[in-house]
Parts: C-alpha cells; sequence; structure tokens
C-alpha cells in the first residue's frame, strides 16, 4: 500500500464509515464518554443518530465547538478536562466509553484506562479505535501509535476481560473493544 492511500483522502473517507461503525457498535449504551473528543465530531454523530447522552471530554478544548454549533436540545457536552480524573463522574456511570485517534496522544493511557474501567457499569465496553504501529499513518505523521497487543496488554492491565483486537480499513485502523465484567462474573 503506497502513501497515496493516504494523500488521496483516506482519512477523510474513512471517518465517516468508522463513525457510522461505532454508532453500530454502541447502539445499545444510553450513556457514551468520548475520551480524546477533539472536535466533538463523534459525541454529535453519536447523539443525533442514536440518541445518546454522550459527554466528550479532551484536555485541549481548542477544536470544541463554540456556543451554539452544538445543536439545542441534543444531550451532548464537551468538557475540557484531564481524562486521568474523571471526578465529575460516579463509578458505573456510564455505559460505554470510546477514544478514536487519542490513545496515542494520551501521555498517561493506563491511567486514563484505568479510569475508564471505573467510571465504566459492569457489562459495560470500552472501545478503542487507533492507527496501529508499523502504519502507513506513522509514517506520514510520525507519531509514536501503539500495536494491537500492546493496547490489549493495556486494557487487560486497567481490568478489562473479553478484550478482542483487529485490524481493519485495510489493517490500516485498530479496532480493540473490552468489557467490564459484570458483577456475576466477579462473584465466580
Amino acid at each position: 500500500m503506497s502513501h497515496d492511500v493516504f494523500t488521496d483522502g483516506f482519512y477523510d473517507r474513512v471517518k465517516p464509515r468508522l463513525h457510522k461503525r461505532i454508532g453500530r457498535e454502541l447502539r445499545l449504551a444510553r450513556r457514551v464518554l468520548d475520551l480524546g473528543c477533539g472536535s466533538c465530531d463523534l459525541v454529535r454523530d453519536l447523539s443525533r443518530t442514536y440518541h445518546q447522552q454522550v459527554t466528550g471530554v479532551d484536555i485541549s478544548s481548542e477544536s470544541f465547538p463554540k456556543g451554539k454549533q452544538l445543536q439545542e436540545g441534543v444531550r451532548i457536552r464537551c468538557i475540557r478536562k484531564d481524562a486521568t480524573r474523571l471526578d465529575f463522574l460516579k463509578d458505573g456511570a456510564i455505559d460505554a466509553v470510546v477514544t478514536m485517534w487519542a490513545l496515542h496522544e494520551m501521555k498517561r493511557p493506563e491511567a486514563i484506562l484505568a479510569e475508564a474501567h471505573r467510571i465504566l457499569r459492569p457489562g459495560g465496553e470500552m472501545l478503542v479505535v487507533d492507527f496501529p504501529q508499523g502504519s502507513l499513518a506513522q509514517e506520514l505523521w510520525n507519531e509514536n501509535y501503539y500495536t494491537p497487543g500492546q493496547v490489549k496488554r493495556m486494557l487487560l492491565k486497567s481490568g478489562f476481560a473479553e478484550v478482542r483486537a483487529k485490524l481493519i480499513a485495510r489493517e490500516q485502523v485498530m479496532w480493540i473493544t473490552g468489557h467490564r465484567p459484570s458483577l456475576e462474573r466477579l462473584e465466580q
């Protein structure tokens, strides 16, 4: 695969498809948290399409939508916050957590995943979508991405169960899921 795949708009083409795929994956979740939400595009898409209550968290608010760009009546919010301390959320308050194109940017990813585990309800899902190490994205943007195995180990270390990792979109995107163990499973 050549660099032309990315320079010819791969990222722009794959983003809406990934939003739809993320939506289908998390469609049953009522309360969703997007970590590293950037401009809150995914937050808006999930709320609009699946009528979910979605909160986006990003340490930098530079790309947040301003004021009325967030549609009135839509149950969304974007918060500037360090994701290692989600103290505005109680234990088990969220049904699903997603991070898209952000895990590799996070300074303390294991602490963030542990906090995501804390705020997820038992049985809740964690979804990590990012470019993998060795991808063309890494060559183009010279960023340090993780391998699927590294992310899987981080999720397991943070307490997640049923962790599954695969490559999608011409093997240029990691799709990794894990679940907070349910209470029944913990009691066994």
